[in-house]
């Protein structure tokens, strides 16, 4: 090899070595109330218009349980998180967290549901029996409806159950009398499940889980994200992939909007499990 044709190589190895690496791509982290596989059905399609959209490159991520996701929110590890009320009250005091968006034309609601062969009938023959609830910090499945029932002195014993669907499928099963959810997973549960429950009671309604950033992101990014959001939410050729997550639109969000769940006072009244 001529001296020429060795000096090409060296430049051209050294602009290969010299070539800064990929991005790390962006977490967006989804509270598990369903299973790992099932979420990522549903959210997948999502976070792939908004990669596509903002040029970022953006990975699906969950926990293999609430506690675990709270305990992933407490050290900052996600970019983007879709998480409760409770735990977006408690993360932007604690860590900073920015909401972002949320679901348009919807308030959550604590649901409680008892197997539809039940006797039950009202909340008050639920005194002494077993509970599923999906997790402790569960804002509308769990911190409501246990508030409620307490607040009317219905004694009660919770079972945490690690998901939302976990909660559906015992109460089915009739391991439990009954469990605390809310509609938006009820409704997209399998039909095989859903239609065996009934609706005991429902909560007073609140904003709605928030899509939140974390505070190191900057603001172009942070524009840009919702800017995707809000653009799918006016793609009617893209309905099916909000539709199938049971969600209708987004809406630009800030961290006041979620004053009615601070004024609950449960921030300072219980933590998360971290």
């Amino acid at each position: 090899m001529s001296w020429a044709a060795k000096c090409v190589l060296l430049i051209l190895c050294f602009n290969v070595i010299a070539l800064p690496s990929s991005a790390k791509p962006l977490t967006f982290a989804v509270v598990p109330q369903q299973s790992a596989k099932k979420m990522a059905e549903k959210w997948q399609p999502l976070i792939d218009y908004v990669s596509n959209f903002t040029g970022h490159s953006i990975e699906f991520k969950t926990a293999k349980d609430i506690p675990t996701f709270e305990a992933n929110l407490a050290n900052g590890l996600y970019d983007i998180a879709y998480m409760n009320p409770y735990h977006f009250v408690v993360f932007n005091g604690s860590v900073g967290y920015r909401a972002l968006a949320h679901q348009g034309d919807k308030k959550i609601r604590g649901i409680i549901v008892v197997n539809e062969e039940s006797p039950i009938q009202s909340l008050s023959d639920l005194n002494g029996a077993e509970i599923a609830f999906p997790a402790p910090a569960a804002f509308a499945a769990t911190i409501i409806t246990s508030a409620y029932l307490r607040k009317n002195n219905i004694a009660f014993i919770p079972r945490y159950v690690n998901s939302h669907d976990s909660v559906y499928l015992s109460v089915q099963r009739k391991f439990f009398k009954a469990g605390g959810g809310i509609y938006r997973t009820l409704n997209t549960s399998p039909e095989s499940v859903k239609g065996t429950l009934r609706v005991l009671w429902e909560s007073e309604n609140y904003t709605p889980h928030p899509i939140a950033t974390h505070p190191n992101m900057a603001q172009d990014d942070r524009q840009a994200i919702l800017n995707a959001l809000i653009a799918l939410s006016n793609d009617s050729s893209k309905s099916s992939i909000l539709s199938k997550m049971g969600f209708s639109r987004f809406v630009a969000s800030n961290d006041n909007d979620w004053d009615d769940v601070r004024a609950l006072g449960i921030a300072s009244l219980s933590r998360p499990h971290l």
